[in-house]
């Protein structure tokens, strides 16, 4: 008995090193997977980080969930993932779709790069964090094929950072490494790496004639893939048939370049025809000013612009003096707006301030003097800021709320 005793004692000071005081007070998926429940030192379940409104997430606080797109509302920033199987999950729960929508700070990566929903084709596989719904959220959970279920992941509904294959290995700085081909068979087996050392076992991918080979600045048949290369791919079908079908393969590190470089350049066009988007820290009525946090799901090398000098108004003399200028966008949490032509004012930006990082938040801090004080100016909404040096253009109709509603 005594025995026993000092065992539960020692499996019960574990838990307490496990979720003590230097832990986080909240779930994480270092505590195993999300279909099982884990309890703290009172016996009471360990929850997940519930988001705060108007407040950035901590480091680590997200839950991990890959799987393939199959749906996308791009001007809402929703969208439907058919979750990967893995072996925490019963077989009766394999391939069932979680729906979920990009949170207004939430990333979106592509190649290597920013993105938009609208970038990323139909069927290609993502890695993205998630957070729980919201309390009031009551969407109801979609349906699976045949009404047979719904995912154990389906309250993970807000989404912090969705990325292909591509982006998830290059952001780690990670490589795939061919170890043998075979056309006939359409195999491929690669491994791994992490600094020129391998990570994990060999996994056979199916590479097919329709499969897209990337070499220097343009196209490779697919002979020209060979053992030896260090390559980042695309993939769909993942965990149906084995790790997954290769959609898209870039054998060499100048098509890695371009491949990036060109959807840098896609999305900062994007970017400039909508806007950047941060929410509202801080309104003074009487002053009429507005200070915005910027958040870091764009490149920050847009920010350069809020620097420039407004143009010169038509009829002043060229030599007229101006400043650096900004307009706001009233904007909703999906980062639509109702009426961008008049649902957006601005002027003088008066301070550009530095504060310090977090995950959504770029630390870069706006005040800016408006025309006019518009409704949706209050701490904690959503705005998108044109520097004036940008060219306004009407969205298209389907990019409005209006006629949503």
């Amino acid at each position: 008995m005594r025995r026993v005793l000092s065992s539960l004692l020692a499996v019960f000071a574990s838990t307490l090193l496990l979720h003590g005081a230097d832990a986080p007070p909240y779930r994480t998926d270092a505590d195993g997977p999300s279909n099982k429940k884990v309890l703290k030192p009172d016996g009471k379940p360990l929850e997940w980080f519930q988001l705060v409104d108007g407040q950035f997430p901590p480091e680590g606080s997200g839950h991990a969930i890959s799987g393939e797109l199959i749906r996308n509302e791009h001007p809402l920033r929703t969208f439907r993932i058919r979750v990967d199987r893995d072996d925490s999950q019963d077989r009766g729960v394999w391939d069932l779709p979680l729906e979920a929508e990009m949170l207004p700070y939430g990333a979106i990566w592509y190649h290597g790069s920013y993105a938009a929903l609208c970038d990323i084709p139909l069927g290609t596989h993502l890695r993205g964090v998630f957070y729980q719904r919201a309390p009031e959220d009551k969407t109801p959970p979609p349906d699976g094929a045949f009404r047979r279920g719904i995912t154990p992941d389906v309250a993970f509904r807000r989404c912090f950072r969705i990325e292909d294959d591509f982006s998830f290995d290059a952001r780690q700085k990670q490589l795939w490494k061919i170890e043998t081909v075979d056309l006939a068979e359409n195999k491929l087996t690669a491994r791994l790496q992490q600094d020129g050392k391998p990570v994990g076992e060999p996994k056979t991918f199916e590479v097919t004639k329709a499969t897209r080979v990337m070499q220097g600045s343009g196209f490779a048949k697919l002979e020209a893939i060979q053992p030896g290369q260090e390559v980042l791919f695309d993939l769909t079908w993942a965990t149906l048939y084995g790790p997954g079908r290769i959609t898209d393969l870039w054998l060499d590190a100048d098509a890695r370049a371009l491949a990036t470089a060109q959807q840098r350049e896609r999305n900062q066009l994007y970017v400039r025809d909508h806007g950047l988007p941060a929410w509202v820290s801080a309104v003074d009525d009487e002053q009429e000013t507005v200070t915005v946090t910027l958040f870091s799901n764009v490149d920050p090398a847009l920010f350069a612009d809020l620097k420039l000098d407004a143009p010169v108004p038509k009829g002043m003399p060229p030599d007229t003096k101006t400043e650096p200028q900004a307009n706001l966008f009233v904007a909703e949490p999906n980062l639509m707006t109702y009426d961008p032509t008049n649902d957006r004012k601005g002027g003088n930006i008066l301070e550009r301030t530095t504060i310090p990082a977090a995950p959504g938040s770029s630390g870069v801090q706006l005040k800016v003097k408006c025309s006019m004080m518009l409704e949706g100016y209050r701490p904690r909404r959503i705005v998108l800021v044109q520097p004036a040096t940008w060219i306004y253009r009407t969205l298209p109709i389907e990019e409005q709320l209006f006629g949503r509603e």
